[in-house]
């Protein structure tokens, strides 16, 4: 049996293995003149404002946690202390892939005396939330960009034949979907007692309680009104920097939507800030509204690499705001 911590060094280790060799396959046959010469002729003011205004976003990311931690243990959370906690947690994702969700908690649990599960658990919720909005975001691009998500389909499959075969065999179709769902119903009541059914039960229960839970916050209304307003300066995060840019200045809002999908589905791999991943799916989408290779590499390369440069600035800028703050001590009764 692997100690645990050496069983997470070599995950560590095959993760950024991974990633670094995804971005060396990617960029080995770009030259460092060709990154260098795009820096210089791309117009700093929207890479400037879409960092200005990415910044801005990390804030509100924090403020909505804050609006989500209601403990009756501890200190209130304010929306500058959740914000610099949440930077914590950004800068230890470049280190160990999802080590950010834990150490946000363990540093604000420090200070403000909140017990570590309560706050994972808030975690939980806002990520499923987010999930949700990424995937209201998939669908809203599909609606903009469908003509591309049906041809990218069609690379891969014959789309107009198999939705024929579809209908040809419609009635088989139904009937296996019913026969499928009715073994899934008699799998999970059969196995019910099983610890990962129980565990599947469970999270779907707590997600639920959760959603339902938003209702009862002192301002739920800011809590939904900033989770919109995230995924807005997300896309104009990315909306900026394209304008930046020459090769990718043309590119339409519903084009720079589809882009940031893909970036954040190759944020979501388990690599150290989506290295290799991010660039990938960013380059391939660009190269599939007519931007050349080269050029949709060096986008990725340069919107990820100005977000690293901030977050690892900022992040021990907020890590070192936290360490300064005494951790919260537990007043005595009278």
């Amino acid at each position: 049996m692997l100690n645990p911590k050496v069983k997470q060094g070599i995950q560590v280790a095959v993760s950024l293995t991974v990633a670094v060799w995804i971005f060396w396959f990617l960029y080995k046959d770009i030259e460092m003149t060709s990154l260098m010469a795009q820096l210089r002729s791309s117009n700093w003011f929207w890479i400037v404002s879409s960092l200005t205004i990415s910044l801005f976003g990390f804030w509100v990311r924090g403020w909505r946690w804050a609006l989500l931690i209601q403990a009756d243990e501890g200190k209130p959370v304010t929306a500058n202390r959740a914000y610099h906690a949440v930077m914590v947690g950004y800068l230890a994702n470049m280190l160990v892939p999802r080590a950010g969700e834990v150490a946000r908690c363990g540093v604000l649990s420090r200070t403000n005396g909140i017990s570590v599960g309560h706050l994972i658990g808030t975690v939980i919720l806002e990520r499923s939330i987010d999930l949700v909005f990424l995937t209201g975001t998939i669908l809203l691009a599909f609606v903009l960009e469908n003509k591309l998500f049906l041809a990218l389909a069609g690379e891969l499959v014959d789309v107009e034949s198999l939705g024929q075969k579809l209908f040809n065999n419609l009635p088989i179709l139904l009937g296996g979907l019913i026969i499928f769902f009715l073994f899934l119903y008699f799998l999970f009541k059969r196995f019910r007692n099983h610890g990962i059914v129980n565990k599947l039960q469970n999270f779907g229960r707590q997600l639920l309680s959760g959603v339902k839970s938003i209702s009862t916050l002192k301002n739920p209304i800011g809590f939904w009104a900033s989770s919109f307003l995230i995924w807005i300066i997300y896309f104009l995060t990315m909306y900026l920097v394209s304008l930046a840019i020459q090769s990718t200045a043309n590119l339409t809002p519903g084009e720079v939507l589809l882009v940031m999908v893909m970036g954040s589905i190759g944020m979501i791999a388990p690599v150290q800030g989506g290295i290799g991943t991010f660039h990938a799916l960013v380059a391939y989408i660009l190269i599939q509204f007519g931007v050349s290779d080269s050029d949709g590499k060096i986008f990725a390369a340069i919107i990820h690499g100005t977000q690293t440069i901030m977050i690892v600035i900022v992040g021990l800028i907020s890590w070192i705001a936290m360490m300064r703050i005494p951790a919260w001590i537990k007043p005595d009764k009278a």
